[in-house]
């Protein structure tokens, strides 16, 4: 049974509040570490760091709206070889949770001694974006206007057509939907690590609150409200790229750099095949090639390099958008992407993130599983 409590705004001031929460657990010694956004000195961007002193945490902008990384690779890349040693909190957005839901199913991470602080996300700006915007304005600022309804042009993609904005998997739920952000915002413990951290920081945690009922009334409207969204969006993506042409003017750009291989939380392949030894010829079978056809695009394979990589994560792509994002030459990576991704879950009934014991769909054999396949 989820149990809430309310986080107190002072003043209005949302990230100083959330701020004091955080050095509240590393105080009172409930957590011994914290992964958290930091903003970067120079005022212009916001950088994961783990934190131990107590006294980092007021540096934290958990609300920033900017993702620089998917901090699920950042935890794969502490607990693939072994799990953290000490109660360390993790504060993430959808997407990040649910990247990290993958990954550990994956076996790629794992979540002994996490403590997942998941947070509703209004959505994050491009970096570049993001030092415009911080020039001049601040995370509580963003926070008030992207929850009074106020539509932003300027997010990313993936963000304006996000099917999750709010945890689905998580220890404990910093709500904002559906709250007064000026007075107060609720905590929803959902595990039993969850009701261990109000414990710890000694609030009073109810069941069926007043404010955990006004957020899931809200959360059910957005949910509802971001679903037409997205057909409408596939609907323009299907008309974009439909047919092996227009997928190959999409793809025209591509240098094959793999910026978005790297970037995406969710291509966890040791080795890529990609940069094996598979793809290392000599010179003449590059002129070889070359004679037969007149002549070929170099470097080659960038078509066959992103289909494969789609077939490859389809089931677990979580709409991050971390992929367009490091494309150098702004290929819409994420629409189409998204677009497979989801038609692929739906064949499975699977949502990536929602739970660990959801199987993944290219682990798992179910007989009467693709029954219509071949029928008349």
């Amino acid at each position: 049974m989820t149990k809430s409590a309310t986080l107190t705004v002072k003043d209005g001031k949302i990230r100083s509040s959330i701020n004091a929460l955080l050095k509240d657990l590393l105080d009172k010694q409930v957590v011994e570490a914290i992964l958290v956004p930091l903003a970067h000195p120079a005022g212009n961007n916001v950088v994961q760091g783990l934190v131990t002193n107590p006294e980092y945490a007021e540096q934290a902008d958990v609300f920033a709206p900017v993702m620089p990384v998917n901090t699920g690779r950042i935890i794969q890349a502490m607990t693939r070889l072994t799990p953290a040693n000490k109660k360390t909190a993790v504060v993430m957005r959808p997407c990040e949770l649910r990247a990290l839901v993958e990954l550990v199913k994956l076996r790629q991470a794992q979540l002994d001694n996490l403590y997942l602080i998941g947070i509703d996300c209004p959505g994050a700006y491009s970096v570049s974006d993001y030092v415009k915007f911080a020039a001049e304005k601040t995370s509580d600022d963003f926070l008030k206007a992207a929850w009074n309804g106020k539509e932003d042009p300027m997010l990313r993609a993936a963000c304006q057509v996000c099917e999750y904005p709010v945890p689905l998997m998580t220890d404990l739920t910093v709500g904002l939907v559906g709250q007064d952000l000026g007075k107060g915002l609720v905590l929803l413990a959902s595990t039993e690590k969850g009701k261990e951290l109000l414990e710890g920081l000694g609030l009073t945690a109810e069941e069926d609150s007043q404010a955990a009922t006004q957020r899931q009334t809200a959360v059910d409207q957005l949910l509802d409200k971001m679903k037409g969204i997205r057909e409408k969006f596939f609907e323009r993506t299907k008309e974009e790229i439909g047919g092996i042409d227009k997928l190959a003017a999409v793809f025209g750009p591509c240098i094959k750099c793999q910026n978005c291989r790297v970037a995406c939380p969710v291509c966890y392949c040791r080795e890529c095949f990609f940069i094996s030894p598979t793809f290392e010829l000599e010179a003449e079978k590059y002129l070889g090639a070359a004679e037969k056809k007149g002549a070929m695009r170099m470097p080659t394979d960038t078509l066959l390099f992103h289909l494969t990589r789609m077939t490859h994560m389809a089931a677990s792509c979580i709409g991050c958008g971390a992929c367009e994002e490091a494309c150098p030459n702004d290929i819409p990576l994420l629409k189409i992407f998204q677009l497979t991704g989801t038609n692929v879950q739906k064949l499975f009934d699977y949502i990536p993130g929602r739970s660990l014991e959801d199987e993944l769909p290219p682990t798992a054999f179910k007989e009467e599983e693709l029954e219509w396949i071949g029928e008349k």
